[in-house]
């Protein structure tokens, strides 16, 4: 899961006027910045947990749709939960991913990043940007962004890793949660967690 983590905090790190692009060109614009600024800033090498929350903060936020990830994750209980408990479960998710983010930046020392080709059909919304970690002397790390033309730009709603889907990773578990709590148990449970 620290994979995935920091995986979401290399994509994003680029101005609003980026909204305006595809999504592969942002995914590689906003990737290479993030790897730039963890290969130059010292206290983002040495672990510095502040730092690396305060980069995640900055530079996911504007490009994840926090609602849509919590949205898939919580699956089935989502239609029974009140316009208010999904906020609420949206902002859980958000902080729980943020944190999960910030904890991982160090994985990526050392890494670049290739993207694959994307050919995206005329008026797609909804597309999957195929990319490959790459690190010497080991095999590249598959990660695809599943993404959704949003009025603000293209978002990002899930990553999968070796064919892990990263929001799907935690459907199962929100789903014994809710089955045995309800909605606000899961709230309760992802507000623990946050703590």
């Amino acid at each position: 899961m620290r994979l995935a983590t920091l995986v979401l905090a290399l994509l994003f790190a680029v101005p609003a006027a980026a909204q305006d692009i595809g999504p592969e060109e942002l995914v590689k614009k906003v990737t290479a910045d993030v790897l730039d600024s963890i290969k130059s800033d010292k206290q983002l090498q040495s672990g510095d947990r502040k730092k690396a929350l305060g980069l995640a903060e900055q530079k996911i936020l504007p490009y994840v749709d926090f609602r849509e990830a919590a949205q898939i994750a919580t699956g089935r209980a989502w239609q029974g939960a009140t316009p208010e408990q999904q906020t609420r479960i949206a902002n859980e998710f958000r902080s729980m991913l943020i944190r999960i983010y910030s904890n991982a930046i160090d994985v990526y020392r050392g890494q670049t990043m290739k993207v694959l080709p994307l050919r995206i059909p005329p008026g797609a919304t909804d597309v999957t940007v195929r990319n490959q970690y790459i690190k010497d002397g080991r095999p590249p790390v598959a990660v695809d962004y599943s993404m959704r033309k949003m009025p603000e730009g293209w978002k990002i709603y899930d990553i999968t890793i070796e064919g892990v889907s990263l929001v799907l990773t935690y459907r199962s578990e929100f789903a014994n949660i809710t089955r045995d709590s309800g909605v606000e148990g899961l709230i309760r449970r992802l507000a623990e967690k946050n703590a």
